[in-house]
């Protein structure tokens, strides 16, 4: 990210984020920790999938429906959320409010399990899924700019790796709890309901935890202007950053490959019984792995740069995805989960982060905004198409056009886009 030349008031926002960095490094540790376990349990490729299986009667169409729309939730709404904060000089209160928004979400995805029947309770989590991700995608949006703000390019990896192995470790507790104590044996809408309570209480406490965060004022910001007139500059900035376009459109189709997500634990469900002690097993493997993959990934970014990690996590997650097709079985399945709990993580870091190193600081919610949106685009696409493909041809094919499009996308940014930090 090219950054202003060194005027005086420039000089001294610099040396505000050196002085305030132990803080604000601790804050977002605490407030990553905590949030990520929460949504870690809704986002995990387990407990919600077989939760809308459970409730919709077995349709595999109906899970890929539900994870489409959280992923449409934040397509939508990433360019607004970079609207509403590039003129500011301060990004966290409205950071709060949305945050507190989208965690309301997830206390009435846990309340309708409990108080509704399944077909009811499924249409009011499927709403809340959909609103969830439209927080979700302002959230992505305010949420990076604040980091970009505190956290310094050469010690993000290292934030991300820290935060998500802590993350990860608590992850793993909080859902061998779940799996064994609160779903148990015999799943039911009870106990996804507990499991997904929890999940509201410790987001709630993350969010909390910026409250301790010391947010420096840039010395300039762009002027505010209507929304409709900011996106008719959209154009204009993809054409003066190449490079930038081609990445964000590459993470799209790339982002495409997630559509086998939720039905790793599905095509799993055909020779394992899904109770909730393999439920637990196979996500405390999902997030272990990505757990202690962080710290590898956080130094391979910070040495590398996150384009390499980028590339990296896509040739697991493909290996991953065909290996699963290799065999069944218990051990081949922690394998698996192991594998494509790695590779998420760290295309998620490397995505991310990869975003804020393009062009013009002033620019940076408006990139983020535009990738978010477009990614999530591919991610609503993605499990719908999985559902249908499941549905008509088998989970085999569903894993096979997966590979195909991470494929894809990988090659793209192999052969078509520098890696920003060393241009």
């Amino acid at each position: 990210m090219q950054i202003p030349p060194k005027t005086q008031s420039e000089l001294e926002y610099q040396q505000q984020i050196a002085r305030n960095l132990p803080r604000n490094f601790s804050s977002h540790l605490a407030h990553g920790l905590l949030g990520q376990t929460g949504f870690k349990l809704i986002n995990a490729p387990t407990f919600l999938p077989a939760y809308i299986l459970l409730l919709s009667g077995g349709s595999d169409f109906a899970v890929g429906l539900t994870l489409a729309l959280q992923s449409l939730g934040s397509c939508l709404t990433p360019l607004i959320g970079a609207h509403i904060i590039e003129h500011r000089t301060r990004v966290l209160p409205p950071g709060f409010l949305i945050g507190s928004g989208m965690r309301l979400c997830v206390l009435f995805i846990a309340l309708a399990g409990w108080l509704l029947p399944p077909p009811a309770a499924l249409v009011v989590i499927q709403i809340f899924i959909l609103f969830m991700g439209m927080f979700s995608g302002m959230q992505g949006v305010i949420f990076n700019v604040l980091m970009s703000k505190v956290i310094p390019v050469n010690k993000r990896g290292r934030l991300t790796g820290y935060r998500n192995f802590l993350a990860g470790l608590t992850s793993a507790v909080v859902a061998g709890v779940g799996g064994f104590y609160l779903i148990g044996d015999n799943p039911d809408n009870t106990g996804y309901s507990l499991l997904f309570g929890l999940a509201f209480i410790l987001t709630s406490i993350g969010l909390a935890m910026l409250i301790f965060v010391r947010e420096p004022e840039p010395p300039n910001t762009p002027n505010r202007m209507p929304l409709f007139t900011r996106l008719s500059q959209l154009p204009a900035l993809m054409k003066g950053d190449p490079a930038f376009t081609r990445y964000f459109l590459a993470r799209s189709v790339t982002t495409m490959g997630r559509m086998a997500m939720p039905f790793y634990i599905l095509y799993v469900g055909t020779t394992l019984h899904l109770s909730g002690q393999t439920l637990a097993v196979l996500t405390i493997t999902f997030t272990i792995s990505a757990t202690i993959s962080n710290l590898a990934w956080g130094f391979i970014a910070d040495r590398r740069g996150f384009r390499f990690t980028f590339l990296i996590s896509i040739i697991l997650w493909i290996a991953a995805t065909l290996m699963l097709l290799l065999g069944s079985g218990m051990l081949l399945t922690i394998l698996v989960f192991a594998a494509i709990g790695a590779a998420a993580q760290g295309f998620m870091n490397a995505s991310q982060n990869l975003t804020l190193e393009f062009g013009h600081r002033n620019d940076l919610p408006m990139r983020i905004g535009l990738a978010n949106s477009c990614s999530e685009f591919a991610g609503a696409l993605g499990p719908l198409l999985g559902g249908l493909l499941a549905t008509l041809y088998g989970y085999e094919m569903v894993f096979w056009a997966s590979a195909a499009f991470l494929t894809i996308g990988a090659t793209v940014v192999l052969r078509s886009v520098p890696d920003p930090r060393y241009t």
